[in-house]
């Protein structure tokens, strides 16, 4: 635990400080975690498990971090899907799945920070578009796995939370016409 606590804190730092003496937030948040990524799943014996875990962390740090610095929060979830997709990448696990994962936990980070899902949400899909052509997927596919991750936890969260995420997913995004397949709420 203290050591997931430590990744936070040191993503958090070097987002801020990236941020602060850039200005780009896209740019600034793709360095500093694409190597945050690459070094420590580099370091993983059980990656699937750990990535996940990993994932969350560094997702926490960087919504904390542009929350602290008033950065844009849709630049920096595009950002944060563009690092986690190069630094996954070099470890040989940029997938679908990756892209869900980081969708999910950057929702859930934005909403303990009571963050704009919305914009959060265009980010993220944003970002899993570009990604997609630097790390081999299909475009459509990857703006619907991060659709699919960000809508499932903020389903998750609650039903305002779910409401602004999907009016969030309506439309093209980033020349995607994202794709929701569902059922995505639990069946009582």
């Amino acid at each position: 635990m203290a050591q997931q606590k430590g990744m936070m804190e040191s993503v958090k730092r070097g987002i801020v400080t990236a941020v602060q003496g850039a200005g780009d937030v896209t740019s600034a948040v793709v360095g500093a975690i694409s190597k945050t990524v690459a070094m420590t799943i580099g370091g993983l014996s059980d990656i699937a498990g750990s990535l996940v875990e990993v994932i969350a962390d560094v997702a926490k740090g960087t919504i904390q971090a542009i929350v602290e610095v008033g950065g844009d929060l849709g630049a920096a979830t595009k950002g944060l899907v563009l690092g986690v997709l190069h630094g996954t990448r070099k470890a040989g696990v940029a997938t679908l799945e990756t892209l869900s994962q980081t969708a999910a936990a950057a929702i859930r980070a934005t909403a303990d920070v009571t963050g704009d899902l919305g914009v959060a949400t265009k980010g993220l899909v944003e970002g899993a578009v570009e990604g997609a052509k630097d790390v081999g997927l299909d475009a459509t596919e990857a703006a619907s796995a991060a659709a699919r991750g960000a809508l499932k936890a903020a389903e998750e969260i609650g039903s305002d939370a779910g409401t602004t995420v999907r009016h969030a997913l309506t439309g093209t995004i980033a020349g995607v016409k994202v794709v929701l397949k569902e059922p995505f709420k639990k069946t009582t």
